[in-house]
């Protein structure tokens, strides 16, 4: 049996709001039209994958696993008309993908070098999608931040730097050259605990009964910071994330006693292009000096 993928992307948007008629919405279809590709797909994998009762819509086993496969293939799916598109309009392209604060520029002339025929474009990556834009074709290559999921995925470690807490310029901690964990226990931290280390484990607000105040939508360095000058909170970044989004109002003070933030080239691992094996030679000879040189120039 040959998997559709239009059902697959239908199941995929019902697993996401886990309610149909929402699903139902999100793709522009009518709702009756979604039930039955659903049904129509549960037949022929001979699979129930959702349960449907007064209590919601839930995944079965069989539709959680359907959902961890289904995910990497649609991207896979996506990566392949974008490569194909790009070969019938006889252009070669190669994106690289970049999470913020990472200079890599020198990697990209070292490439353009070798390959003057090549479009070598840029894409500036997030927390969010910096394996997503890998595993759907936007990006050949990404600059990712650790860690980070590396199903499918081929990971070169490139460089690692301190990591710093980011504080109102009035904070009573910004004057100083470095801080503990313990410093920081009762702030308010405005990103995912567990993106730094030890934070669990001293931070008052995880032991807090009423729990952790909730984090307004954040999907960028700028609005982070911007909650952090406002004193709503602190925010611990990689350093070189924090010399380049400077600003006078806030104020970046090393941590000491944590991990560093580690920096590594990943792609897709089925990939087998040249370009792929140039750019990451060029960066690992070039990127990590250039980074190392840029970063120490502004540290605080």
């Amino acid at each position: 049996m040959d998997v559709d993928l239009r059902k697959l992307r239908y199941f995929v948007a019902v697993a996401d709001e886990m309610h149909f008629g929402r699903a139902a919405e999100r793709l522009h279809i009518a709702q009756p039209v979604l039930s039955r590709q659903i049904r129509i797909l549960e037949d022929e994998l001979g699979a129930q994958l959702f349960e449907r009762d007064r209590r919601g819509t839930r995944l079965t086993p069989a539709g959680d696993q359907l959902l961890e496969d289904a995910v990497p293939l649609l991207a896979s799916a996506g990566a392949l008309t974008r490569r194909v598109g790009s070969a019938a309009r006889g252009t070669t392209t190669f994106t690289v993908g970049f999470m913020p604060g990472i200079t890599v520029t020198s990697a990209v002339v070292a490439l353009a070098s070798r390959h003057p025929d090549v479009d070598v474009r840029l894409l500036r990556t997030s927390w969010d999608d910096q394996v997503a834009v890998l595993l759907d074709g936007r990006a050949d290559v990404g600059v990712v931040r650790l860690p980070i999921d590396t199903r499918g995925l081929k990971v070169r470690h490139l460089f690692q730097e301190p990591r710093v807490v980011m504080l109102p310029t009035a904070h009573r901690l910004a004057g100083g050259t470095s801080v503990t964990l313990e410093d920081l226990s009762g702030e308010h931290l405005l990103q995912d605990p567990d993106a730094v280390p030890g934070w669990r484990e001293v931070a008052l607000e995880m032991r807090d009964p009423q729990g952790r105040p909730a984090l307004p939508p954040i999907r960028h360095v700028e609005e982070k910071l911007e909650l952090v000058a406002a004193g709503a909170g602190i925010s611990v970044l990689p350093l070189s994330t924090a010399c380049f989004y400077t600003r006078p109002d806030v104020t970046a003070v090393r941590v000491e006693g944590i991990g560093p933030s580690e920096v590594a080239l990943a792609w897709v691992g089925t990939r087998r292009s040249p370009l792929i094996r140039d750019f990451t030679e060029a960066a690992l000879e070039v990127l990590a000096d250039s980074q190392f040189e840029a970063t120490q120039k502004r540290a605080p």
